[in-house]
């Protein structure tokens, strides 16, 4: 597959007709395996992905196949459970076991000039532990993959890889920013490289990075974080390798973001036209991973072609990272009310921005004048449109724009104020963390006040948005990558009102991850960020623990910040008005 067969398929923005990139005849038959599990063993702790995620014993789909046809039925279509489990452990690999174990090159259990900024011992010895835990979150794609990849839905990676972990097993494209600025931490610049190669990889095949290293996932990317890897790793290395191997896949990767499907016109009151970007998930059906629990919400709607928009909303969602939030929908009571491909986000342009920005540096680094000047040029016009569509100065934020349902690429549409988004997420913070922003001392003062003011500064850390929905990527849950970004963004800004308020935030976190570690034994995906030391919850499926982006942000909080002798990790009973300085 590549991105030309992928931006060739019709540029649509209406109904359930946009482009579709066909999945595996095994994911096909992954799926059916998934729903039959449902019947036969019930809800109760049911995973979708579990069954997704097998591989196959035999070198046979057919054979397999058959025998699957061939297992005894009830009236109701239900396989008895003795039944279905003998078939599944004669015909299926377990989930996980085509990623086996690989020890990291670079690991050494206390590195040389490890987080010398900290100073207390208990907090020494914890960061030590989440240190370690990269050791847990560490394999390789096995041989059966690299020699029978029709056989497995995990797709052939070239280098070792760290993954989320829990039912995350398997490598995922934004997570890996947030894993590779704690394996900077760690010292462990070997591993950190081995990520954004098996990322350059996906690129070279398939146009783009994907979701996720699984073969149900080419369908959709996620967040565009490589350049910000390539630059990071290379801003602590001066890897020139690494940027010679990357561009190409960058600039391949920046086409993708921006043009066909993704690429939105909106023409301000001036008559100047800004080009944006939107996720668009390439995809009309059910996601496998989650068949059973997107076909019983899409029953509520009636037609064929209302369910195949509602799927692709889905999948454009999970596009998003954040999946799934109140953020997405027209109405925030209603699930399927989805419409992700009607918004401009104001993040995904943000890290575009960022993109362009890197490209500018590490082409000039590789001694090509011609295209750093031409991503600088595009990086101003990036700003203007930013702050053009998405900044509200009443509120001081950069508000998720609205665009009219069913637009496509080759229109452009008039900018109205009344389609700004004006429910307060983290995401509208996000533009601090770049340069172009966070070098205009007024700017972010009103920015940082207007932070302060929101309600989103809590306990424990900053919530996702001020809306209790049920969703994960909602009030009361903090994420670790928004925590980072906002938090580094006031850093960078020199301010020192800014640089306070960081640090914080960024106190309140890792006590909310210590206290939480030292409770369960684990690092979790997400936080409640009302209570220090409790995870999160909500969404569609059970919190996991492992966690490589909370770990990752953690050592980076801890890089930037240390924690001195006399300053406690427990949890405050309250936090009020007063902090905790470092």
């Amino acid at each position: 597959m590549t991105v030309t067969r992928a931006l060739q398929q019709p540029c649509s923005g209406g109904g359930g007709g946009g482009p579709v990139v066909p999945t595996t005849p095994l994911v096909n038959f992954l799926e059916r395996v998934q729903e039959a599990a449902l019947y036969t063993f019930g809800e109760k702790n049911y995973d979708p992905k579990l069954y997704i995620d097998f591989s196959l014993k035999s070198n046979n789909l057919s054979a397999t196949i058959d025998a699957f046809d061939k297992l005894p039925r009830s009236k109701n279509g239900s396989v008895p459970v003795p039944n279905l489990q003998e078939f599944i452990e004669n015909w299926f690999g377990g989930a996980g076991d085509d990623l086996v174990y690989a020890e990291p090159v670079d690991f050494v259990p206390e590195p040389e000039g490890f987080l010398p900024k900290v100073v207390n011992p208990e907090v020494r010895a914890w960061a030590l532990e989440v240190h370690s835990l990269w050791k847990n979150l560490s394999g390789k794609v096995s041989g059966s993959v690299l020699d029978r990849p029709d056989l497995h839905t995990l797709l052939p990676l070239p280098e070792p890889v760290v993954v989320p972990g829990s039912r995350f097993r398997e490598v995922y494209y934004w997570d890996s920013y947030w894993v590779i600025r704690g394996l900077l931490a760690s010292k462990m610049h070997e591993t950190a490289k081995s990520i954004v190669i098996n990322l350059i990889s996906l690129v070279e095949t398939y146009g783009y990075v994907l979701n996720g290293a699984r073969a149900y996932y080419t369908n959709r990317s996620q967040p565009p974080l490589l350049s910000a890897m390539v630059r990071t790793i290379y801003n602590r290395t001066g890897d020139l390798e690494l940027i010679k191997k990357a561009l190409p896949a960058l600039l391949k990767e920046y086409q993708f973001w921006n043009s066909g499907i993704h690429k939105v016109t909106i023409e301000d009151g001036e008559a100047n036209n800004h080009i944006l970007s939107r996720y668009y998930a390439m995809w009309n059906k059910p996601r496998p991973e989650g068949s059973v629990k997107d076909k019983a919400y899409a029953s509520k709607l009636s037609s064929d072609s209302e369910k195949e928009q509602f799927y692709r909303e889905l999948a454009s969602s999970a596009e998003t990272g954040w999946d799934f939030s109140s953020r997405w929908m027209r109405n925030i009571s209603d699930f399927t009310t989805l419409s992700t491909t009607s918004i401009l986000p104001v993040d995904l342009n943000v890290f575009l921005l960022g993109m362009e920005l890197d490209i500018a540096v590490l082409a000039k680094v590789d001694g090509d004048n011609a295209t750093s000047e031409r991503f600088l040029e595009a990086s101003r016009a990036r700003k203007q449109a930013i702050n053009s569509v998405f900044w509200n100065e009443e509120k001081g934020q950069w508000l998720d724009y609205w665009i009219n349902k069913g637009t496509t690429c080759e229109e452009s549409q008039t900018w109205e104020a009344g389609n700004q988004n004006h429910n307060v997420y983290a995401s509208n913070y996000t533009p601090l963390w770049i340069d172009l922003f966070n070098s205009d001392t007024s700017l972010v003062e009103k920015v940082r006040q207007s932070l302060e003011s929101s309600g989103l500064v809590c306990t424990a850390g900053i919530a996702t948005s001020m809306i209790k929905s049920g969703q994960q990527w909602d009030f009361p849950n903090g994420w670790a990558p928004l925590q980072h970004m906002i938090v580094e963004g006031l850093v960078r800004s020199g301010s020192q009102e800014a640089r306070s308020m960081a640090q914080d935030i960024a106190v309140r976190w890792i006590k909310t991850n210590y206290v939480a570690y030292k409770e369960t034994g684990a690092m979790h995906e997400k936080y409640d960020v009302e209570n220090c030391g409790a995870f999160g919850g909500g969404g569609l499926y059970k919190p996991q623990t492992g966690f490589g982006w909370s770990n990752g942000v953690v050592l980076a909080f801890l890089e930037e910040f240390g924690w001195p002798q006399d300053l406690k990790i427990d949890c405050p009973m309250s936090y009020g008005t007063q902090t905790d300085e470092i």
